[in-house]
């Protein structure tokens, strides 16, 4: 009977070494986000940082662990053979569920599912003991630590909201101060803002974070006999300005003397807080379980008891945490951080959500967060009545955004975001896990640095009118998808659990099919990887030849325009009869659409930060051609939200002069596509020059109808509004069309 419990415990520490890796994987956007958004330093002095980070962190979070141990059950109830169950039962659960996460592409809380796991289980085999003890169901409720439980539960589900409010005001506040020239700012305004910064950082991180851990209780000679914790707890005030000034004035040296941007010295080091909060709050995710289940092994092993007679008290009492066993599993994570390609794939959708720019939306507009959208516009409508117009004024004035973010994503890669939210994101989510990793609170590290990231996008103005729905939808999808990890969590290990309860040769089954699981998923993964590698080679080989650019162009000029030509004439018979059903069904349509010329952009991204150089005439093509069929697709998408909108509003049909017109425009856009996709399906690009007269015969076309209209309707109805909005509109998807074939004519005639 010895040997299985060995096996046991073998088992979870291979276990241990596997959720570390997927844990990692899953959890780097949580302290990468920030620094890679901004693009403040490059991608490798970031991943050093984030190492040390995590090597510090996880050296500190010996105190942690007692979470695993019973900050979810209680102990004493639970007989040894039972406990080794239950945290068999959190590991497989564990691990098979932040994979399938992984192999999905998204990320999840670890803290969330690993506290779920732990009750799931515990509820499992406390169920299992209420009933066959014959006790009543009511009892079941002694065998949870129900107040810690209940404190870890409601600290996660607050975080969601306190971390995206704390983050806005944050955010709010600097942006009024520095605003989005913050470098133009004076020598002494960003050395104080340095200064509050990395004090904020160290005093959180750095002096906070220390609590718990064996360091803190030692005592020391020069503190006269006291211990670290006690001597800053008794003098935090006097440290916090002495740190402030400190800082501010190594800031104002290194901005006056050496010309270093304090800006990326914030980012640099909230990095490596964050990495190092991460380590310290999360570790305990992926080895307090292994560890727990090491440790009452032991205590079994010197008790001499049998295993299903020794009830588990000794996990009640503090036990540290060897540093040689943290130091490993640091280690484990800074090297998976380094060489796991998944780890390096998890952070679009945190940085897409915050981005400041005009961006492909990667979620679909819901009902919920249409309602708050139009419920938070409404407030933000009545507040902007009460406050005076001058001050409404110097606070819009602050809040104008610099003409390098004015420019959309579609062309150029820039930064996501400024190095001001960088900077506020990572101190305001830094604290905040640290304040709770003081208190021995396994906090999300995901939900606060995802949360801190929307509420400082808000307070920026990232979420526009545009964007806002799309934004917002996303949010929504996430925090669902937190939901719901919970919800699999609690019930997979309570099933896990009950299986192994009703026979222990489920456990060495479970073991293999999680393993085989991992190794098969593993190859999948790998496998897609590869595919993925090799098309990006094959574009890169063809990015570099003008031939390569314009046989590749030439296919995608020609499914981008076949799609377009078969939308606007939907949208035009969607219109015409007022049909709902249609334009709805046509807008996602639309949505494919610009997803599809938005995934050429990414391609090219890839393409155009590689170190390789291509042909500059390729690269001039392909990047004029991107912007035009974006341009276009981009217009197409404008004119089916506007007859949507009009359609939901008023179901009324359209004036029959208004449908003819519209009919008209429809045949002749048409008679253009269909020109301009016979040209590039057929390769025949002599054809161009008398497409190009056609579509500047009818721009002109629609322009005198723009005027005549304007002309002959002084006071215009909501009919005259969306027929000018559709006429402007298409007038615009000519121009893009126009300049697209000019370009590709001019470039492709000199090669």
């Amino acid at each position: 009977m010895e040997n299985i419990y060995l096996f046991f415990v073998l088992a979870l520490g291979f276990l241990a070494i596997a959720d570390l890796i997927v844990g990692v994987s899953n959890d780097a956007v949580n302290f990468l986000s920030s620094a890679i958004g901004s693009k403040a330093v490059s991608f490798k002095k970031i991943m050093i940082i984030a190492s040390l980070g995590i090597a510090l962190g996880a050296i500190f979070s010996s105190g942690m662990m007692e979470v695993a141990r019973k900050g979810i059950f209680n102990p004493g109830l639970y007989y040894f053979d039972e406990i080794m169950i239950i945290f068999l039962a959190v590991m497989i659960t564990d691990i098979l569920l932040l994979d399938f996460f992984n192999t999905l592409g998204l990320p999840t809380s670890t803290t969330v599912s690993i506290v779920f796991e732990l009750l799931g289980s515990a509820v499992a085999i406390g169920g299992y003991k209420v009933w066959e003890n014959g006790q009543s169901f009511p009892e079941l409720i002694n065998y949870i630590n129900t107040s810690k439980a209940t404190q870890i539960i409601l600290g996660i589900v607050l975080s969601v909201f306190i971390a995206f409010t704390i983050g806005a005001i944050v955010q709010w506040i600097s942006r009024l101060i520095l605003t989005f020239d913050y470098d133009k700012k004076s020598k002494i305004i960003s050395a104080f803002f340095g200064g509050v910064a990395i004090t904020s950082i160290t005093y959180f991180i750095l002096i906070k974070g220390l609590k718990g851990t064996s360091y803190s209780e030692i005592t020391y000679d020069y503190l006269n006999g006291d211990t670290i914790n006690n001597v800053l707890e008794s003098n935090s005030t006097q440290v916090i300005i002495y740190l402030t000034l400190i800082w501010s004035l190594i800031s104002y040296l290194l901005i006056k003397v050496f010309k270093t941007n304090v800006y990326k010295l914030i980012i640099l080091v909230g990095t490596f807080a964050l990495a190092l909060a991460f380590a310290g709050n999360d570790l305990v995710n992926f080895i307090g379980v292994p560890i727990a289940a090491w440790q009452s092994y032991e205590a079994w092993l010197i008790s001499g008891i049998p295993p299903d007679q020794l009830t588990m008290d000794v996990l009640s009492s503090k036990v540290e945490t060897p540093n040689v066993i943290l130091f490993l599993a640091g280690a484990i994570m800074v090297i998976t951080l380094w060489f796991s390609s998944r780890a390096k794939n998890v952070l679009k959708t945190s940085i897409d959500l915050s981005d400041q720019s005009e961006i492909k939306e990667r979620f679909k507009a819901n009902l919920l967060a249409k309602y708050l959208v139009k419920f938070f516009e409404m407030i933000n409508s009545n507040t902007q009545k009460i406050i005076p117009s001058s001050i409404k004024e110097k606070i819009e004035n602050r809040f104008a955004p610099s003409n390098q973010l004015l420019l959309t994503n579609t062309i150029l890669e820039n930064p996501a975001f400024d190095m001001v939210r960088a900077s506020v994101n990572l101190i305001v989510a830094s604290i905040l896990i640290s304040i709770a990793t003081s208190y021995k609170l396994p906090l999300s590290t995901t939900y606060v640095t995802f949360m801190v990231a929307m509420g400082t996008s808000l307070s920026d103005r990232a979420w526009g009118s545009e964007s806002a729905i799309f934004r917002v939808s996303g949010v929504l999808n996430v925090i669902g998808g937190w939901f719901v990890t919970a919800i699999i969590a609690f019930s997979a290990a309570a099933f896990v659990a009950f299986l192994m309860k009703s026979s222990l040769y489920f456990m060495p089954v479970l073991f293999i099919a999680t393993c085989y699981l991992l190794y098969r998923n593993y190859l999948k993964y790998k496998k897609e990887s590869e595919i993925i590698k090799s098309e990006n080679e094959l574009l890169k080989m063809e990015k570099r030849t003008l031939k390569g650019v314009v046989k590749e162009s030439s296919k995608n000029i020609e499914n981008v325009i076949k799609r377009s030509s078969k939308i606007f004439s939907i949208t035009v018979d969607g219109i015409s009869k007022s049909d709902i059903k249609l334009l709805k069904k046509n807008s996602r349509q639309v949505i494919k659409l610009n997803e599809e010329v938005d995934v050429l952009q990414d391609k090219i991204f890839n393409y155009l930060s590689s170190n390789e150089k291509g042909n500059e005439k390729a690269t001039e093509l392909y990047l004029v051609i991107l912007e035009k069929l974006t341009q276009t697709t981009k217009n197409l998408r404008k004119i089916s939200r506007r007859t949507l909108k009009h359609v939901e509003e008023d179901r009324r049909k359209l004036p029959l002069s208004n449908i003819k017109i519209l009919l008209n425009l429809e045949n002749t856009i048409n008679i253009i596509y269909n020109n301009i996709f016979l040209v590039f399906k057929e390769k025949n690009y002599e054809k161009i020059k008398t497409v190009l007269l056609e579509i500047i015969e009818s721009k002109e076309e629609i322009e005198n109808q723009i005027t005549n209209y304007n002309t002959a309707n002084k006071e215009k109805g909501k009919y005259d509004l969306l027929h000018l909005d559709i006429l402007q509109l298409s007038s615009e998807i000519l121009v893009s069309l126009k300049e697209l074939l000019e370009n590709f004519y001019s470039i492709n005639s000199k090669s």
